[in-house]
């Protein structure tokens, strides 16, 4: 890290001022006075704990903590999709290479069903059309918080993959076993949509997403303080397998580093990871039917998402306000991640961090 405000100042153009500005906002941070429901359960009044830290043109140029360290694992929650997402474009050039084991070609275009035995008989016979394109941008029609589905908690005596392909209801007895309509038509943000990922990995790679993004990825960045999470395996249910839609376990540092691999288009120390042609379509709008969302990561194309910032800006973005934002114009990575506040909006937050860069 740099030390010294005149430091930064100089060699990074960052005005540490008004960086510090931003943590205050971030401390001060309230969920919005509407949305204060006491019978809303996944509301979060305020963060008790939280970090952030920001990174310009390679360095730590700011680094806080509230009630945590370094060392403080945080539940990033839906900020995890964008890992799959990641493992996904190398899967993709795997298959055009011709390295996956099981021999497949697959690709965005592929039938995500084609990939998964376990998913026969069809609950709703439209699900045979669903892509993995579908899945990766949420527009497969499989219901999700519209209909009040958040994660993938089902009913008594099966597994969340039972409950993905529609063969359980939630525990709170809402079904998703048919669609809302023909895949592509809706678009509805949809954990149980989304595990449908995992299966497909370990059934076409024969790894889990944790050891394929661990050789792959983790490894060669340096990422080593996480825990990624399995779930699923139990009393006969479909799995474990790596939880594609959450429960990464990271440090903001550590975080970081991957924000600073997608700031550079897949690339690290020289090496292309991750490829270049999938960051740059993953990180745009990537359907109609919600111009912020593009492959797995939140997207700014429009300028509808956080006014007032780039357009080129993309984040992972998860539960309880945790984020990793990436700035490729202002060659700039933020991380926000803590235990709150929920729902929070971050523009002012955001917008203070854009008017820090010099």
């Amino acid at each position: 890290m740099l030390k010294g405000p005149e430091r930064i100042r100089s060699l990074e153009r960052v005005d540490l001022t008004k960086l510090e500005s931003a943590w205050e906002c971030n401390v001060q941070a309230r969920a919005e006075q509407k949305d204060l429901d006491p019978h809303n359960e996944l509301l979060i009044p305020q963060a008790t704990s939280s970090s952030m830290l920001v990174v310009r043109h390679g360095y730590v140029v700011g680094e806080w903590y509230q009630n945590s360290d370094k060392t403080t694992q945080w539940n990033i929650y839906s900020c995890t999709k964008s890992f799959t997402g990641t493992a996904y474009g190398m899967l993709f050039q795997d298959s055009l290479e011709e390295k996956l084991p099981s021999g497949k070609h697959v690709d965005l275009d592929s039938y995500a069903y084609s990939c998964i035995p376990e998913g026969s008989p069809f609950t709703d016979p439209r699900r045979e059309r669903i892509t993995i394109r579908h899945l990766l941008t949420m527009t497969s029609c499989i219901k999700g918080e519209e209909v009040g589905v958040f994660g993938l908690h089902p009913s008594k005596g099966f597994g969340p993959f039972e409950l993905a392909l529609g063969r359980c209801p939630t525990a709170k007895g809402v079904s998703v076993s048919e669609l809302w309509g023909e895949p592509g038509t809706k678009w509805d943000y949809s954990d149980p949509a989304f595990a449908h990922l995992a299966l497909i990995f370990s059934n076409l790679t024969g790894m889990e997403l944790e050891d394929y993004m661990r050789d792959r990825v983790f490894d060669p960045i340096g990422l080593e303080n996480f825990k990624w999470d399995r779930i699923g395996g139990s009393d006969g249910s479909i799995g474990p397998h790596t939880y594609a839609n959450g429960g990464m376990h990271i440090t903001a540092r550590d975080l970081a580093r991957f924000g600073y691999l997608a700031l550079n288009e897949g690339a690290w120390a020289g090496r292309q990871l991750v490829p270049r042609s999938w960051m740059e379509i993953a990180t745009r709008t990537s359907q109609s039917l919600n111009k912020d969302y593009g492959y797995t990561w939140w997207v700014n194309t429009h300028g509808t998402l956080w006014s007032g910032v780039p357009r080129d800006a993309f984040a992972a973005m998860g539960y309880k306000s945790n984020k990793c934002y990436v700035i490729p114009s202002m060659n700039l990575v933020v991380v926000r991640i803590g235990d709150g506040p929920w729902p929070w909006d971050e523009g002012p937050f955001l917008r203070r961090i854009v008017a820090s860069v010099l």
